[in-house]
């Protein structure tokens, strides 16, 4: 009987934890566009789920009135991270740099951050927890990597320097 608990509890731990998949509509209300316009800029972004029911992130990246990101955030509350050691997401990109970052606490001024690249088709893209680094617009922090047992935020962003339309799909975002 130990064995089959112990088994049990082994196969669980394998088992991605789903941060987000967009089967739930009720949740599509935690997601939060934050442009550059906070700052002056002239960016805009904007966040559905389209008729495939992927998220979408797309819009334009300007750089009039010192302007150059857009961000799509999600608020999830405190969520365990349990024995996980990655983040992987399930996105369609269009060849372009993102970022993905993670917050420990909602109300922290820095994000932890993780920088990827799209290719264009469907991929599965696995960034380790530990190797997300603090930042804070746009400045590394020296501080120590991400490596805490919960975080309460994720998002996506996009800023590479040059003015831009983009578009991230994203089919889910998990825990492994």
């Amino acid at each position: 009987m130990q064995y089959l608990i112990f088994l049990t509890i082994l196969i669980s731990a394998m088992e991605p934890q789903v941060i987000f998949d967009f089967t739930n509509d009720s949740d599509l209300a935690k997601w939060l566009i934050v442009d550059d316009v906070v700052m002056g800029g002239r960016s805009s972004g904007g966040f559905t789920v389209n008729k495939d029911g992927h998220g979408q992130f797309a819009g334009i990246v300007s750089l009039e009135n010192s302007g150059g990101f857009s961000s799509v955030r999600y608020t999830c509350g405190t969520s365990q991270i349990n024995n996980a050691t990655q983040v992987v997401l399930k996105i369609k990109g269009d060849g372009k740099d993102y970022q993905f970052r993670i917050k420990a606490n909602a109300g922290d001024y820095y994000s932890y951050i993780y920088p990827f690249k799209t290719s264009g088709d469907w991929e599965e893209v696995y960034l380790p927890l530990s190797d997300m680094y603090p930042s804070f617009r746009g400045r590394k922090l020296d501080q120590p990597n991400f490596s805490h047992h919960s975080f309460e935020e994720i998002a996506f962003l996009i800023g590479n320097k040059t003015a831009e339309e983009f578009e991230l799909l994203i089919d889910s975002i998990e825990l492994k």
